[in-house]
């Protein structure tokens, strides 16, 4: 915390935003290039990150490197990302949530249930997306017989990726315009005390705890 006029308060730590960084900055690409293969009406956009080749060469790696980032992410995060009393009696009011009704929302700690779920959502969306990315990686390996196995990983795969850019959105809709704060905590780190008070108030009194 620093004494400055408004008093501040460390929300996430470097290393945290660091991982966080990383990871969207691969997943934008893994859309980006995913995007370009789904359909040839978006195909320029491979040629823009390099061309076809390189594209299909990088996307798989990318993926592997955007997993282990989730990973790490998952073992920064798995502790204030389980659901507690306080999460399902916040879930009861999401509709306050929702109309900006502050004073009728319950307090939660560190993360609210709703980014809990999408964190959950997101990590199981993108355990699919590497094991059916696995097997269309290694399509060859996979005897015809076992052609199910195939089709079944384009279907997964499709399926896991809008996933995750339906919570991608929102994520970056919720962070940016309905949580004033919340992308400059992401990226600078820190929140204000009246901030965590209105948003976060247990993770807040659980701080001031804290010598």
């Amino acid at each position: 915390m620093s004494n400055s006029r408004e008093r501040r308060i460390v929300r996430y730590e470097f290393g945290e935003r660091l991982v966080h960084s990383f990871t969207a900055l691969s997943y934008v690409y893994l859309l980006l290039t995913g995007l370009a293969f789904w359909t040839p009406a978006m195909y320029w956009i491979a040629i823009v990150l390099g061309g076809g080749y390189l594209s299909r060469l990088l996307h798989p790696w990318a993926g592997l490197f955007f997993v282990g980032l989730l990973g790490w992410m998952y073992v920064m995060w798995r502790a204030d990302m389980r659901i507690t009393p306080e999460d399902r009696t916040w879930r009861k009011a999401i509709g306050h949530y929702i109309r900006n009704e502050d004073a009728q929302v319950p307090p939660v700690w560190r993360f609210n249930d709703g980014q809990k779920v999408l964190f959950w959502a997101m990590t199981a969306a993108s355990l699919g997306l590497l094991l059916s990315g696995l097997v269309l990686w290694y399509v060859t390996l996979v005897p015809w017989n076992l052609r199910w196995v195939r089709y079944g990983a384009v279907l997964i795969h499709a399926i896991s990726a809008l996933v995750t850019i339906a919570g991608f959105i929102i994520h970056v809709y919720m962070g940016v315009f309905v949580v004033p704060g919340g992308l400059h905590a992401i990226i600078h780190g820190d929140v204000s005390e009246e901030w965590a008070k209105a948003h976060h108030l247990l993770w807040y009194r659980n701080l001031r705890k804290q010598p």
